[in-house]
């Protein structure tokens, strides 16, 4: 079996949006963990969510800038190694960037030639001139959303009950979840164990909540 693919070629594999997820989830524990839930209001509770929702909303914002900005400079980084690899410039330096952990560095200079001229004669290609392209707008939108949405979970039960203390539970309990999930796909895009990585992204998560609660959440 295949292991999951980017939702569309090249844009957010599933550890991109596991990241988002738990970045978003994060900034949220943190921001309701700063609520008494002994003696919050009404009026408290209601001005919590939205601070969140608009610190996660500032937040995707800038994830989504940094995005396209990281994705323009690996795609400059990439034409640059495939002009290099193309005109024989300093091929073993190239080919160590290129190839994973130190299979590039073991090469003899014969097998590099090898590689270097089959690249050459099979036009393959490894980069493009460094320019905006539509997904990566996409990407940003993506990048966007998935910290914006995933505010829903941790601050919405604060609004849709008024037992705070059961609103607190909730809430921590879906972050856990998601924080499971997004480990889960992470491995799954790996090759690791799925549930292992997840358990170890929810203990992760645990340690995270149980120091907010120590702050005063």
């Amino acid at each position: 079996m295949g292991l999951p693919q980017p939702a569309i070629r090249g844009v957010l594999s599933p550890a991109d949006r596991a990241s988002e997820v738990l970045f978003g989830v994060i900034m949220a524990l943190t921001l309701t963990g700063a609520l008494s839930v002994t003696e919050a209001t009404e009026r408290e509770t209601r001005a919590m969510f939205l601070s969140t929702l608009g610190c996660n909303v500032a937040w995707g914002l800038v994830d989504a800038v940094m995005y396209v900005m990281n994705v323009i400079v690996d795609r400059a980084r990439q034409f640059r190694l495939a002009g290099a690899l193309r005109e024989g410039t300093n091929v073993p330096a190239v080919l160590a960037e290129l190839l994973p952990g130190s299979l590039g560095e073991e090469l003899t200079t014969t097998e590099i030639e090898r590689i270097r001229s089959k690249f050459v004669s099979a036009h393959l290609d490894l980069g493009e001139p460094p320019r905006f392209r539509g997904e990566d707008l996409i990407g940003a939108l993506g990048v966007f959303l998935l910290v914006v949405v995933s505010t829903f979970p941790v601050a919405l039960p604060y609004l849709l009950t008024p037992d705070l203390r059961l609103a607190q539970g909730i809430s921590r309990g879906l972050s856990l979840g998601l924080l499971f999930l997004s480990g889960y796909a992470v491995g799954r895009f790996s090759g690791l164990r799925p549930v292992r990585v997840g358990l170890a992204m929810l203990a992760i998560g645990a340690v995270l909540v149980a120091i907010v609660t120590a702050l005063g959440g």
